[in-house]
């Protein structure tokens, strides 16, 4: 039984791709220019000044901040070629005004990256710009269903860990977190949490390296562990309920002591996070339209998870993305023109 229904958005993922078949004639028509910046009309709020947008490494989150920065384009802001950092490095950029804002922030799991860059004092973190965003760690479901594996804490078993053992060590290779990210720490704490340390490896990498090793061996019929998180193409290939199955946790076991326990019970031991905007604060509070705008801009979990799996099957250039942006604009037109209604009458308040 998946009590986590919210993980599972393979089924909105697909119904999503309609924004992307709909506009494929149009897409033709769209070229690079139109993702350009365009002369902004100087009566604008933004009049010209320029924005600098950075991102992780994650190439999947090119499409989230892509967005902002059209959206940005229309109250005549001038988007600066996005740059890619780590997490901690773009919390501590944003806060001391060497770039503008970062659109991907989870919120619970960077609120550390968020702190230690001076916080509220210097960063200001704006809407719910896509969520709810979950995380967890899965196995294939054959293994499951044969040795009824439910909970990461069966795998302190020996015998049941070396089912997933892949270097030969006698211990599971659970497929983990870059350095950097937060997610890597959450993993780390739990390995000593649930008493894991002599049965389970935390293997890190590159994600995207991992994670394609691990998808191989599934394909082969072998046993596999992973971490992984929504939204994100993983979950569409490997799918929840079909070909693999979310492992449980015994109690919740964070550094906020926060309880991650769902509604009905279920505790898969990362809390639901939200993607937010974080923003430089000073520059924030002599822009009131781009605040709103971040307050009102929502991008569905699944728009997300379409548009990652169409770069995982090869449309993962810049110029693809951004014509999927252009595309994902178009479908929605009137709703986008609804976030920069909204900012605009902010600037005149």
């Amino acid at each position: 039984m998946q009590h986590l229904k919210h993980f599972d958005v393979t089924h909105q993922t697909q119904r999503r791709f309609k924004w992307f078949s709909a506009l494929a004639l149009a897409a033709l028509a769209l070229t690079t220019s139109l993702a350009m910046a365009q002369t902004p009309d100087a009566g604008l709020p933004g009049k010209g000044a320029k924005v600098q947008a950075l991102q992780s490494p994650i190439a999947e989150e090119t499409f989230q901040t892509m967005l902002v920065d059209r959206a940005l384009e229309r109250l005549g802001y001038e988007p600066q070629p996005i740059r890619e950092v780590g997490y901690p490095t773009a919390h501590v950029a944003v806060a001391n005004g060497d770039a503008t804002y970062l659109a991907v922030h989870w919120d619970h799991l960077q609120k550390d990256y968020y702190d230690n860059a001076g916080g509220d004092a210097k960063l200001m973190r704006v809407g719910q710009y896509a969520g709810p965003a979950a995380q967890g760690y899965l196995i294939d479901k054959a293994t499951a269903d044969k040795y009824r594996i439910t909970n990461i804490d069966q795998l302190r078993d020996p015998e049941l860990a070396k089912l997933f053992d892949h270097d030969g060590d006698g211990k599971a290779d659970l497929t983990g977190c870059d350095p950097g990210w937060g997610c890597e720490a959450m993993i780390e704490n739990h390995l000593d949490a649930y008493k894991l340390r002599t049965t389970v490896s935390h293997v890190q990498g590159s994600y995207p390296a991992l994670i394609a090793d691990t998808i191989g061996r599934h394909q082969r019929g072998e046993p596999v562990l992973y971490y992984t998180w929504t939204p994100y193409w993983v979950s569409g290939v490997l799918v929840p309920g079909k070909d693999v199955v979310w492992l449980q946790v015994p109690f919740s076991s964070n550094p906020e002591k926060a309880d991650t326990r769902l509604a009905d019970g279920s505790d898969y031991g990362f809390s639901i996070n939200t993607t937010r905007i974080v923003v430089n604060r000073a520059w924030a509070e002599r822009n009131p339209a781009a605040v709103k705008l971040f307050e009102v801009m929502r991008l569905p979990i699944a728009d997300i998870s379409a548009q990652n799996e169409r770069m995982r099957s090869g449309e993962n250039t810049q110029a693809d993305i951004a014509r999927h942006t252009e595309g994902w604009i178009k479908y929605h037109q009137q709703l986008f023109d609804s976030w920069i209604a909204q900012a605009l009458a902010a600037a005149k308040s």
